[in-house]
């Protein structure tokens, strides 16, 4: 199977299209992005080695593809069913749940690659 650049192109701007939707319409994505800036900092600041950066890479990813899951699943969810459900609304919970628990371990993880380094500066 081959895919035209034409194609390749389209998805990348489709792609670049859905990330721009988020961080202009989600508080929380926004919230995520400062902080993915201000981690990204602290690990040069601190000299983070290859694994702590590869710890941070993946739960920053990981934490951010949450959100556009948990993103597009309310936007189909609205669309489909606008008005109260229950079965909607847990749905929407569960999403929100599952980005929840992948920012508090990644936060668990930078406690445990940052904390020492900072202790060690004082």
């Amino acid at each position: 199977m081959q895919i035209s650049a034409s194609k390749l192109n389209k998805s990348f701007a489709n792609a670049a299209h859905g990330l721009v939707y988020i961080f202009k319409t989600q508080a929380n994505a926004r919230i995520e992005l400062l902080i993915t800036l201000l981690v990204i900092t602290a690990g040069f600041l601190l000299k983070i080695n290859s694994i702590e950066w590869l710890v941070i890479i993946l739960f920053i990813a990981l934490v951010l593809a949450l959100e556009g899951i948990n993103t597009s699943l309310e936007i189909l969810s609205d669309k489909l069913h606008p008005a109260q459900d229950d079965q909607i609304r847990d749905v929407k919970d569960v999403a929100a749940g599952a980005v929840l628990v992948a920012a508090i371990l990644a936060a668990f993880a930078g406690i445990v690659i940052f904390v020492p380094r900072l202790i060690n500066l004082f």
